[in-house]
């Protein structure tokens, strides 16, 4: 979780409903939140990706954490680090690109890259657009093609991507980066 001060062991514990001393509310709030949007993934495997289900995912990637969540945002933000910034999205247009990149006719793997990089670009909500966009990724990746997760050893070399790619709206070096260095897979012996 990025920009967290939380160990794996207290991750573990507070989702374990345990209070860890010392641990920021911010932080607790985040994981819970993280931890409900998975809940709800999982148990909703078998409906469509959507904008609609896109916006309750950051409603609860977001909850309690920005201007408001599972709402597309109504103004404009600024990007650190790069003079880009993003328009302001309408349910239309951003339901039209989702639309676009899940009938593309490529594999789930790019897909999920797409929509990603798509929605991490479009900053569709006030806050929490990589966690949201990365978990509307792995949605499309639950099909059994592994899971996109950044290591802490690769956000370094991320975060400088993706301020390339802010600047220069090529996604090919920073979609060759996820897919060689962020989508985890299943070894079955």
């Amino acid at each position: 979780m990025e920009n967290r001060a939380v160990t794996f062991s207290q991750t573990q514990t507070i989702l374990n409903g345990v209070n860890v001393p010392n641990v920021q509310l911010d932080d607790i709030q985040a994981i819970l939140n993280m931890r409900d949007a998975w809940r709800f993934l999982l148990d909703s495997l078998e409906k469509p990706l959507t904008l609609d289900y896109i916006c309750t995912l950051n409603g609860y990637i977001a909850r309690n954490e920005a201007l408001s969540w599972g709402k597309l945002r109504t103004g404009s933000v600024g990007i650190s680090g790069t003079d880009y910034l993003p328009p302001v999205p309408t349910f239309e247009t951003a339901s039209t690109e989702l639309q676009a990149i899940l009938e593309n006719n490529t594999t789930v793997t790019d897909k999920a890259l797409s929509v990603f990089l798509w929605g991490v670009k479009g900053q569709l909500f006030w806050d929490g657009n990589k966690h949201t966009s990365m978990t509307a990724a792995n949605k499309l990746l639950s099909a059994g093609a592994g899971m996109l997760t950044i290591l802490d050893k690769d956000m370094e070399q991320f975060n400088t991507l993706l301020l390339n790619y802010y600047s220069n709206d090529n996604q090919d070096t920073l979609k060759e980066f996820l897919y060689s260095n962020c989508i985890q897979g299943i070894a079955f012996e």
